[in-house]
């Protein structure tokens, strides 16, 4: 596990600007974090980094938001409105959690994780990539009024 202490929305963009360079077809990011802890931000900065060039805001109410035109093809996801795994695959979103075409980067992560799972446990079976891809699990801690733990762990390759 690593951890990054972010004192603004810009430091958590830049992470996830660098970050954008070891995304590969196939990848997960998984964020988990209270509302504001800046889950869109860093996603903001995947986007960036992959080079794309629309707007990336949360996807709460469509779920899914699709870019292209980057390095790899971005779904950014947002599963705060779905309670659970169930009900995820019944909006049809199961491929981009599982296999994705490129990068996703899914919000509220913790929804597809199930309400059993908590940190430092393994990985639920459905969730654990498959060969060759993997997950960066990414959970966000508010420390203050600008001031971020972002704590990461990835899974599988």
């Amino acid at each position: 596990m690593d951890t990054f202490i972010s004192n603004s929305p810009a430091d958590t963009f830049e992470l996830g600007r660098r970050w954008a360079a070891e995304l590969r077809p196939g990848w997960v990011v998984g964020l988990i974090g209270d509302l504001g802890t800046g889950k869109t931000q860093l996603v903001k900065g995947l986007a960036a980094g992959l080079g794309v060039t629309g707007t990336v805001t949360s996807p709460t109410f469509a779920l899914l938001q699709e870019h292209g035109g980057g390095a790899l093809p971005l779904a950014h996801i947002d599963l705060y409105r779905l309670e659970s795994q169930q009900e995820i695959v019944g909006a049809g979103l199961e491929h981009y959690l599982t296999l994705p075409d490129g990068v996703a980067a899914v919000e509220w992560f913790e929804r597809w994780l199930g309400s059993d799972w908590q940190p430092g446990q393994p990985l639920p079976e459905p969730v654990h990539p498959a060969d060759g891809q993997a997950l960066r699990l990414v959970r966000f801690s508010d420390e203050g009024e600008t001031r971020r733990r972002i704590v990461h762990e990835d899974f599988g390759h």
